[in-house]
């Protein structure tokens, strides 16, 4: 059957999500329209395609034990020199943040994987872009700010174009509510967009 290349992210509510990847895209980084704003809890993972049917019933599970809480994002970060790295920090959140992402890539699970630096939950803004734009970016975002109440998380497969696309959502608990919308996906449809309160700058 092949790989496929998934990744499993909190997503971050519009509109803000969308005006951070604007943003990104004034930065010049030409990956920025293929990337729905989101803060990484598992980073691009190659799999056997067989396996996705494992790695959805392991998600549904740790998405079902789990509950909402706040996200809030204050300023800008970057993880120079030793990554290409710009990213809005996350303030509130982090912890739930990092337990999500240890569930989700357990050991004895279908996402189990190394990573290439400890987890740190971020939103990237700019990356492998001039040194001029990631320092115009770190600047031009120092006072942004954002929260919401983070009640799920997707699945998501990069395509052979590059784009990543939303294949499931998780929301968390038994109830039926789904990760906010991503930029191209009516509100509606997305039942959970949540009372997010942004103050973008």
């Amino acid at each position: 059957m092949g790989t496929v290349t998934l990744g499993v992210s909190i997503a971050v509510p519009e509109p803000y999500g969308s005006q951070l990847q604007q943003r990104r895209a004034g930065f010049g980084d030409a990956a920025a329209h293929g990337i729905p704003t989101h803060v990484t809890l598992v980073p691009p993972t190659e799999v056997e395609a067989d396996r996705l049917p494992a790695i959805r019933a392991h998600l549904a599970e740790v998405a079902a034990a789990s509950c909402a809480f706040r996200m809030r994002l204050g300023g800008t970060g970057t993880f120079r020199p030793l990554s290409p790295v710009v990213y809005v920090q996350v303030v509130e959140g982090a912890d739930g943040c990092t337990r999500l992402q240890g569930e989700v890539r357990a050991p004895d699970g279908p996402l189990d994987r190394e990573l290439a630096f400890p987890y740190h939950p971020h939103v990237t803004v700019a990356h492998g872009i001039s040194e001029e734009a990631m320092d115009l970016a770190f600047s031009a975002l120092s006072e942004y700010t954002a929260e919401w109440l983070c009640e799920g998380f997707a699945l998501y497969e990069q395509g052979s174009d590059g784009v990543w696309r939303k294949l499931r959502e998780y929301p968390f608990g038994t109830g039926a509510i789904g990760v906010p919308p991503q930029p191209g996906r009516p509100a509606g449809e997305a039942a959970g967009a949540t009372g997010a309160t942004a103050r973008p700058s």
